[in-house]
């Protein structure tokens, strides 16, 4: 596929201009459409629904404003980062008025008027996946596009706009396209201003545990964490923990992981006594441990208030650490490579070693090997910095090990705030997402003055 996508042939070329998308006859009174096209549930959290609500604030756009002859959609596209989940968790914040499922994509490509009407004006604008997706889909229905570049713009010629992070990003360009790009900064930077937003937890140490999304990782992380929990609950008496749910998963799945039905929970002691449902004194569930550890579940999405005033956060490696770097939220990284048959779901360079037989005895030295010869990190944080800001423990890592290390970090201030710091730097000055909503603003302006 990567070589079948080197062609230059414009991506229009590849459909049939006799294809009618725009029949006589609407089915509604839709003139144009901002179409925003994501993969995973990392983007659709981060970046996804914080220009969704920037876009609503700055256009009349349907669903919010019925009346209104534009809409705001959402399509999702093929990825393996992609849980299946993305379109009930984006349905529930009633931003789209339509959402087209990563299994339709092809579909969707092949047949667009068999997911509805689609006007024949409008602006696609890139939010994860591959890049490509989204320039194809814009070639498919004649709408112009732009493309939300973190890290580089892989297809600049067919991009009318191109909103990069970084200078670095744009410098990149070959120097014809340049003048279509503009920096707006980092999305992930305004997560920690939007999330002095919400109201405050209620006093205390807290200490956040993120197992994750995928159920390759919740099968590992939550025995492994509710274990931590209890350890360093025993060390720290006055701690406590908060477990966000990912919007793709639910209580029931915390359940079934640390269940008998989950091989690895038996690994671990352990487990789940008592899950009490929110009440009025209380918005939130509560988790209750055999050794009576309390852990308040937030099932409420995104939890970036939340996860802002916590102390410390425990988690796995993937989009979270770059959440939690974004909200300036100290963290340890953990990977527990003990638990080689799971470990062959996930993804990149863990689940290409993991599926090699002869490399499970070892897969912990090679990796920590790779990390060292290459430099190579797996948090977000540290990818970005290039260097080691937040802990990575990868290897046969155990949760007493794990809880006295948080221990030795919150027992010191000095060392929380360095790395909070750290992550402040990183991520650089808020105000992204209200400059690429301009970006949008200003496109779908330019096509709407199209003949």
């Amino acid at each position: 596929m990567a070589s079948a996508l080197r062609v230059q042939v414009s991506p229009s070329a590849l459909f049939s201009e006799n294809l009618d998308l725009h029949p006589l006859t609407p089915s509604n009174d839709l003139s144009e459409l901002v179409v925003l096209v994501t993969n995973g549930p990392g983007e659709l959290t981060t970046w996804v629904r914080p220009l969704a609500e920037k876009l609503h604030q700055k256009i009349l756009m349907q669903p919010r404003a019925k009346n209104s002859s534009t809409a705001l959609r959402l399509v999702l596209v093929p990825c393996p980062n992609g849980t299946g989940q993305e379109k009930s968790a984006a349905q529930k914040w009633q931003q789209f008025e339509k959402i087209n499922e990563a299994n339709q994509f092809w579909d969707l490509l092949l047949k667009p008027k068999k997911y509805g009407f689609w006007p024949k004006k409008g602006v696609v604008v890139f939010l994860g996946g591959d890049q490509f997706w989204s320039v194809l889909l814009s070639a498919r229905l004649g709408y112009r596009h732009i493309t939300y570049a973190e890290w580089i713009a892989r297809w600049p010629q067919w991009n009318d706009r191109i909103a990069a992070m970084s200078l670095k990003v744009k410098n990149q360009i070959p120097p014809r396209f340049r003048e279509r790009c503009t920096i707006v900064g980092d999305l992930m930077a305004d997560l920690s201003a939007i999330a002095k937003a919400t109201e405050p937890l209620p006093e205390g140490e807290w200490i956040a545990l993120l197992p994750g999304s995928k159920k390759s990782k919740l099968s590992v992380g939550v025995p492994f964490l509710l274990e931590v929990a209890d350890k360093l609950k025993s060390i720290r008496p006055n701690c406590k923990f908060l477990l966000p749910i990912a919007s793709t998963t639910s209580i029931q799945e915390l359940q079934y992981f640390n269940s008998s039905k989950n091989p690895i929970a038996k690994v671990y002691k352990s487990s789940i006594k008592y899950i009490y449902p929110p009440k009025r004194d209380c918005p939130w569930s509560k988790l209750i441990t055999m050794a009576g550890t309390e852990i308040h579940l937030q099932e409420e999405q995104p939890a970036h208030g939340s996860l802002s005033q916590c102390s410390l956060a425990l988690t796995t490696v993937g989009a979270n650490t770059a959440e939690l770097g974004a909200l300036n939220v100290p963290m340890i990284v953990i990977l527990p490579t003990q638990h080689i048959n799971v470990m062959q779901a996930w993804d990149g360079l863990i689940g290409i070693i993991s599926r090699l037989p002869w490399m499970n005895w070892c897969i912990g030295f090679l990796l920590s090997a790779w990390r060292l010869r290459n430099k190579g990190f797996l948090a977000w944080p540290n990818i970005s910095a290039r260097k080691m800001i937040v802990p990575e423990r990868i290897g046969k890592i155990s949760p007493l090990g794990i809880a006295n290390e948080a221990f030795d970090w919150l027992s010191s201030p000095e060392r929380l705030r360095g790395q909070q710091e750290d992550l402040k730097r990183l991520r650089g000055e808020p105000g992204a997402i209200n400059a690429l909503a301009d970006e949008v603003q200003y496109l779908l302006s330019k096509t709407i003055q199209r003949n």
